[in-house]
């Protein structure tokens, strides 16, 4: 039931005795893993983001000092996937109802005594919701600390594995989360149907861009018919191991500023 979750650190296999007589909860790490079930081409399982938020905070957790007290809840699956939804396969939830479940379970986590919640989300159709998320819940429980995170935006060697090409327009299913899921899922990896496809049609001479500080707004088939942006052909198990390690050592070190964290405090009533 844990996945790669290690089960001493995997928060439902505890009892709720054990959870009422836990001490220090102020400072209990609680880790909501948010992934999706959405189109990865036609090399990858739809369950990659899942799969590699899942991955990553397995190997960080694993590698936490014990005397860290910090936890994993069971991941939630789906997500906000709707540009994917004309490729069959993709299951998705609104964006209400994403939130709607984000601040329910937060609801049960402060009732349970728990102070630090961290929200990590491997899904880049959904970074806004859980900004979204963590300002109303903090806002709703001013003691309640909620870091919205996302998986891929920690320090690492990404960089020096995938080109400059890839690192700009390689943002689904390409080079890196190929690699990536080669380390964590091979046998569900087919790389004899891999691909390499970059965005199509975008504007030349713009500012604007798919991402970024101007982007606009689009779905997954306007710009690919894969379903791949970027070249999966590249992705390696080498690459992708070296990916994991460095990936999860920058979530240890994220964990533990959580741990010591303190909310800052100017306005005194």
């Amino acid at each position: 039931m844990h996945s790669f979750i290690p089960p001493e650190r995997f928060f439902p296999y505890l009892t709720w005795t054990d959870i009422q007589e836990m001490p220090n909860k102020d400072n209990v790490v609680i880790i909501q893993p948010v992934g999706s079930i959405e189109q990865h081409g036609p090399h990858l399982p739809i369950i990659v983001d899942s799969a590699i938020g899942l991955g990553v905070l397995g190997k960080a957790l694993a590698k936490l000092e014990r005397d860290i007290p910090a936890y994993a809840l069971p991941n939630l699956y789906y997500g906000k996937s709707n540009e994917h939804w004309h490729f069959p396969g993709t299951i998705t939830l609104s964006a209400q109802t994403l939130l709607a479940v984000l601040m329910e379970m937060a609801d049960s986590v402060y009732r349970a005594g728990f102070r630090k919640l961290v929200l990590i989300n491997s899904h880049g159709g959904q970074p806004q919701v859980m900004e979204i998320a963590a300002r109303d819940i903090h806002q709703k429980y001013e003691d309640f600390l909620v870091f919205p995170l996302f998986t891929w935006r920690v320090p690492s060697i990404a960089k020096e594995l995938a080109t400059e090409k890839e690192m700009e327009f390689g943002i689904h299913a390409g080079d890196l989360e190929t690699s990536l899921m080669l380390s964590i899922l091979p046998e569900q990896v087919r790389m004899d149907k891999a691909v390499k496809e970059y965005p199509h049609g975008l504007p030349e001479d713009s500012l604007l861009s798919m991402e970024g500080k101007l982007p606009f707004a689009w779905v997954t088939r306007e710009l690919t018919k894969s379903g791949v942006l970027g070249d999966a052909t590249a992705a390696t198990t080498e690459k992708g191991d070296r990916l994991l390690e460095s990936v999860s050592d920058s979530w240890v070190q994220v964990i533990r500023d959580i741990y010591k964290f303190r909310q800052p405090q100017v306005w005194k009533e």
